[in-house]
């Protein structure tokens, strides 16, 4: 929505272009790319996960539309913000749909639904449930400082004027703004660790240069700056870390991976946008 803004796109050409660059983009990055490093990768400490060959008889489990309720609940509670700002509502009711969309918020309403719905409905009682929720904390932990730490060396690399040195070289470049925003935010991205700070900054960065030109899809320009963002997540990215400790991971099978497969997600879309831009 930053980029929409900076870039003045319009909001549902931006979201259309997304869904059709998704699908493809995601199988791709996704089944196709776990099929082929799943070969190639086995994690040395992978985590205990519920197996089928494991679940007793007398359990009962939740149904495939319940999980995935549950998974994407948090993404529909923030969408919310976005379709509130597309209607004239009552000033109060856009306060309680913001406040319900807020991140921090929208997260914590689907851990209380998915108490329920993954626990009291199935038959847990209060005893195991808060031995789950003790359970998930005590990882936390350690992957809170990892953040931590990753975030406050971003910081310094933000502080020493990595992204100011980018902008001024990109400035010196011959490039279609489709190309430059991907390539800037892509070495902000690498430099910084930080996805929202190479969206923005190249938004940033691009956008001046952009108003002086005719023609350009600014819809498209929106995700091919949103795709650079994505690429060659490494050890400067919380997410990252997050992915690392979550799964098990050794940091070389995390760049094999997670690394592998963030850049294959970018220039999957990237290659897409060209291709649009072609005959667009």
């Amino acid at each position: 929505m930053t980029a929409i803004g900076i870039y003045n796109a319009n909001v549902s050409e931006v979201l259309l272009y997304s869904l059709c660059f998704a699908l493809p983009a995601g199988i791709i990055a996704g089944p196709l790319f776990a099929k082929l490093i799943s070969k190639r990768v086995t994690p040395v400490h992978e985590p205990n996960l519920m197996r089928p060959d494991t679940i007793k008889d007398n359990e009962r489990l939740p149904s495939v539309g319940v999980s995935f309720f549950i998974v994407f609940l948090p993404i529909i509670l923030m969408l919310l913000t976005m379709v509130a700002a597309l209607f004239k509502l009552p000033e109060g009711m856009v306060g309680i749909i913001e406040f319900v969309g807020s991140p921090l918020i929208a997260l914590l309403i689907s851990v209380f639904v998915a108490y329920y719905l993954l626990g009291f409905r199935l038959g847990l009682n209060a005893e195991i449930i808060r031995g789950l929720t003790d359970d998930s904390m005590k990882p936390l932990a350690s992957i809170i400082l990892i953040i931590g730490a990753g975030g406050a060396f971003k910081q310094i690399l933000m502080d020493t004027g990595v992204a100011s040195s980018i902008a001024t070289l990109a400035g010196q470049m011959n490039l279609s703004p489709i190309v430059m925003s991907f390539c800037v935010a892509g070495l902000i991205r690498v430099a910084t660790g930080s996805a929202t700070v190479a969206l923005t900054t190249a938004a940033g960065i691009v956008a001046p240069i952009v108003e002086q030109m005719t023609g350009v899809n600014t819809a498209l320009l929106v995700i091919a700056t949103g795709a650079g963002s994505l690429m060659l997540s490494h050890v400067n990215d919380a997410g990252f870390w997050l992915v690392k400790e979550y799964m098990g991971l050794t940091i070389k099978e995390t760049f094999k991976t997670w690394t592998a497969l963030e850049t294959l997600l970018s220039f999957s879309v990237f290659v897409m946008v060209l291709l649009v831009d072609i005959f667009v």
